[in-house]
């Protein structure tokens, strides 16, 4: 589990590709310290196990399944990515809960300065936008962040200067494809709701 609460900004050092998978080498810093095989790593919010350390540099191995949901495979040599360590049971929990298991990906469509914040209008699929709400939890490309407003196709964001700096939004592009992860609540409530058959006339016969 991880909280969306990026700990360092990696390089993508090698980025070997197959037809159906993929290996990657990233390096970086501060998650190196207590780092060993088997840790799960959020690479731009994808739960990644460590196959291999060398020094100041991970390796990971992707699968297809990951590839096709997440922006993974739109990454090259030189790529900056966000690194998160799973999170440790001692830690505060600064974010929300973030599996690291993604639910699809967005577009970037708009980018502008609010003093001294940023903007970050997002494009998304259906059934992503169905589990955001204003004000609720989302996990961009690893980064949990507040959704300060909804629309049909898509929302925003307001980033302040701290979380632009101290992750990749920063070298964010308008075009860019991000990873999403909804916060996870609201799957489970919806699960529990339609398998218990709990429907908006069910609630309302019931006096809710």
């Amino acid at each position: 589990m991880f909280t969306g609460i990026i700990e360092e900004v990696g390089i993508l050092q090698d980025f070997k590709k197959g037809s159906r998978s993929a290996s990657l080498t990233i390096s970086g810093k501060l998650i190196f310290s207590d780092l060993k095989l088997g840790h799960s790593v959020a690479v731009n919010g994808v739960c990644l196990t460590v196959t291999k350390i060398n020094h100041n540099q991970f390796s990971a191995d992707v699968m297809n399944e990951t590839l096709s949901r997440s922006s993974l495979g739109d990454l090259r040599s030189g790529s900056f990515v966000n690194l998160e360590r799973a999170m440790a049971a001692t830690d505060r929990f600064g974010g929300h809960i973030v599996s690291g298991h993604i639910d699809g990906t967005g577009k970037i469509t708009a980018i502008k300065k609010d003093d001294i914040a940023i903007w970050y209008s997002i494009k998304t699929d259906p059934h992503i936008i169905k589990y955001i709400i204003e004000k609720g939890s989302i996990a961009i490309d690893g980064i949990s962040l507040t959704v300060a407003k909804v629309v049909r196709d898509g929302f925003s964001v307001s980033v302040v200067p701290h979380t632009a700096k101290e992750t990749n939004l920063s070298r964010k592009n308008i075009g860019v494809i991000v990873n999403l992860e909804n916060d996870m609540v609201g799957k489970y409530i919806e699960k529990f709701a339609t398998s218990n058959g709990i429907t908006k006339n069910f609630l309302l016969e019931n006096g809710f």
